[in-house]
């Protein structure tokens, strides 16, 4: 395991970014292993690599540019492209409120405002809906979004003002600079990831739109019946607060906004393997076990913060660690007894860029996802807090006999009963679940690829080893990692592998993941 991790988490690997030359290269290491240990390819057309077609956006920051009057304002510092749909316009604006149109709740903020060959202003970001309306209570038919509105009355751009707007913006001005990548396949009504660098960009498509700077707000509401604070406060809006009123803004002012975009397409991909069961019938089921082999690049690529003269960020626990694990499981499962079910072993892509993968293998699975009777997943197995360790970074860190355990008992009680006794009768390490308190600040569960399995129904263990000083840093080296941590986590999530891949049934799933929890 030592001998794999130092390799994919050398410099040579230039910290596996989606997408990158290294990251393929990554991804060819882990088809050459598999093809040795004569592991079934489980991907497309026969092959180890799920493909996945990836949308390249960049920006002409020359050619793009915006003014009302004689006011200019400039890209990156007073706007942000708002999507991936380029143009030039000029035309007068209108304020829409929140823009969603939802009929069972007798919203409709257009009513006596026009909104063809305006500009139209919305307070939020176009796809996520308003304070208090969640996507899973939309019924097809009964609602309008702000972009299709626009576009089928006939606007000619959109300027949103997004609810995270500080994060847009912090992660926005640094979009500008370089690429953003999206995945076409994987987009949908909306986006409830705080969290994600991915959030910079709304994925607003087919109308010419803007972010404001809070300067450019307040330039385009001077004078009106709201000002620019005002519609930042109903962008950020907590649920059952006053609903604001559309008006068109003073005849005299029109925004001329010019956005000048390209966009190619590139690949990446899951890699995939089964070792098939040899029960004749159980075999058409399987037990998953993932992990993400991307991590976040060099040169502050992806959110990569670069420490003096060391600007890669080598990935070596993230999830370098379960990557390795992954690997080492594949190879114990070929080479002792076959279990009676299968196992599925995918990893995963893009998991940094906003679970990317496992999104993108859950909605296209190369098996059956009813078939899954569980999903384990490894995302930094592999380093410890030392004793004596004051470092309030490390204060999160598990010791080297201790594991974070998320989400065993969220739905099957018999998968965390399992889990838990294989452990005691094994090698009995010290399971933490202080992630999985309904309130977990940090949102845990949300952020790895198990994430995406549980919400459609695959019960799941994630095993993790905590938030460290190194943590999206260029320190996060090979040298840093416990092996014999490493070692003993992947050997428990073996046996309990092969403990379900062995039961006489699948684990019971007796509970549902409340609704709530199911929006990142």
């Amino acid at each position: 395991m030592k001998e794999i991790l130092y390799v994919i988490a050398s410099d040579e690997y230039a910290g596996r970014n989606t997408p990158s030359p290294e990251l393929d290269k990554t991804a060819q290491l882990i088809a050459d292993r598999l093809k040795k240990l004569k592991v079934k390819p489980a991907g497309d057309r026969g092959s180890y690599f799920q493909r996945i077609a990836l949308s390249k956006t960049v920006i002409d920051r020359e050619q793009s540019s915006a003014r009302m009057g004689e006011r200019r304002f400039r890209l990156g510092e007073d706007f942000l492209p708002g999507g991936r749909t380029g143009g030039e316009v000029e035309a007068p604006l209108v304020y829409a409120g929140y823009g969603w149109v939802i009929r069972s709740k007798n919203l409709n903020p257009y009513e006596g405002v026009d909104v063809r060959d305006r500009v139209v202003v919305v307070s939020g970001d176009g796809v996520a809906p308003p304070p208090g309306v969640t996507v899973q209570s939309l019924q097809p038919g009964d609602w309008e979004s702000p972009v299709s509105y626009a576009q089928k009355n006939g606007a000619r751009a959109l300027v949103l003002v997004p609810r995270n707007f500080d994060r847009r913006w912090r992660f926005g001005a640094v979009s500008v600079t370089r690429p953003i990548y999206t995945v076409p396949r994987l987009e949908n009504l909306a986006s409830d990831d705080d969290e994600d660098e991915a959030a910079a960009a709304a994925p607003t498509q087919g109308i010419v739109s803007a972010i404001p700077s809070r300067a450019m707000l307040e330039a385009l509401f001077a004078g009106e019946k709201l000002d620019g604070a005002a519609v930042l406060r109903f962008a950020q809006a907590a649920p059952g607060g006053e609903q604001p009123g559309a008006f068109a803004l003073s005849a005299d002012k029109r925004l001329r906004l010019n956005v000048k975009l390209t966009t190619t397409e590139e690949f990446t991909q899951n890699v995939v393997g089964v070792v098939e069961g040899k029960d004749s019938k159980l075999k058409r089921e399987y037990v998953a076990l993932g992990a993400h082999y991307d991590h976040v690049g060099a040169n502050g690529a992806a959110g990569c913060r670069p420490i003096g003269t060391d600007s890669i960020c080598n990935g070596a626990d993230d999830d370098g660690s379960g990557t390795t694990g992954l690997l080492a499981m594949a190879e114990a499962f070929r080479k002792g007894p076959r279990p009676r079910r299968s196992i599925l072993f995918v990893w995963h892509t893009g998991e940094e860029k906003g679970l990317w993968g496992s999104e993108y293998y859950t909605r296209y699975p190369t098996v059956p996802l009813n078939q899954v009777v569980a999903q384990l997943n490894m995302d930094m197995i592999g380093r410890s807090r030392k004793e004596g360790d004051t470092n309030p970074a490390n204060r999160r860190l598990t010791g080297p006999d201790e594991i974070y355990v998320i989400g065993s008992r969220m739905m099957s009680t018999e998968l965390g009963e399992l889990n838990e006794a294989v452990n005691r009768g094994y090698l009995g390490l010290k399971y933490n679940y202080h992630y999985d308190e309904p309130n977990d600040p940090e949102r845990l569960f949300y952020r790895s690829d198990h994430f995406n399995y549980a919400k459609r129904g695959v019960p799941i263990v994630f095993y993790f080893d905590g938030v460290h000083e190194d943590y999206h840093r260029p320190g996060d080296h090979a040298d840093k990692i416990d092996y014999q941590k490493m070692q003993n986590v992947t050997r428990t999530v073996f046996v309990l592998a092969s403990e379900l891949a062995n039961a006489p049934a699948r684990p019971v799933v007796d509970k549902q993941i409340p609704a709530e929890r199911l929006r990142r």
